[in-house]
């Protein structure tokens, strides 16, 4: 879902002067900018689902949930990333527009052009945000949601659900079930 635009180089906050006036999203690392692609249909209405289900579940609680067009910065990986899905319970996140910068979730979903990177290059990027305390990897062909969750000792431990289970996301104290966020996916 992502290739390189232009090969263009701009520091963080030109980046963000130039995306403004950009007519799709793009991402940035490293004062690389990449162009944001499509995504498939499923990868739309999964996403959907979670954001969803995650609104409905935290409602009432000092948390919000965004999907696909919020940014997310990471300014100690000096990069600009769109989740599919994020979590955020941090006063600042509320009061910044642009981007959101202390989620303590992270959801992508993956696709064919996206997996890759998805568990390695931003998955090492996302580890850098101390607030984040669960990043969830959504597979669509294999109905399964690996969800990594970070442990006191600041390691990553990775629990997977398969099947009838329900998805647990200790970080926000909440359950999605794997019906939810598979509906209306053949």
């Amino acid at each position: 879902m992502m290739q390189t635009a232009e090969h263009l180089r701009f520091s963080a906050e030109d980046f963000l002067v130039w995306e403004e006036n950009q007519a799709g999203k793009h991402e940035f690392v490293a004062g690389e900018v990449f162009a944001m692609t499509g995504a498939s249909q499923d990868h739309v209405v999964v996403s959907g689902n979670i954001f969803v289900g995650l609104k409905h579940r935290l409602r009432g609680t000092p948390c919000r949930a965004y999907v696909v067009d919020m940014k997310l910065r990471i300014e100690t990986a000096d990069a600009f990333f769109y989740p599919d899905v994020m979590v955020s319970c941090h006063p600042g996140d509320l009061k910044n527009q642009r981007f959101i910068e202390h989620p303590s979730l992270v959801i992508e979903v993956l696709s064919d052009s996206t997996t890759d990177y998805d568990r390695g290059g931003k998955f090492v990027a996302y580890r850098q945000i101390p607030s984040l305390q669960e990043y969830l990897i959504v597979d669509i062909a294999a109905r399964r949601v690996e969800c990594f969750r970070r442990t006191e000792g600041n390691d990553w431990l990775l629990h997977e659900y398969v099947g009838e289970v329900d998805c647990e996301l200790t970080s926000l104290n909440i359950c999605l079930s794997m019906a939810d966020i598979f509906e209306d996916i053949q």
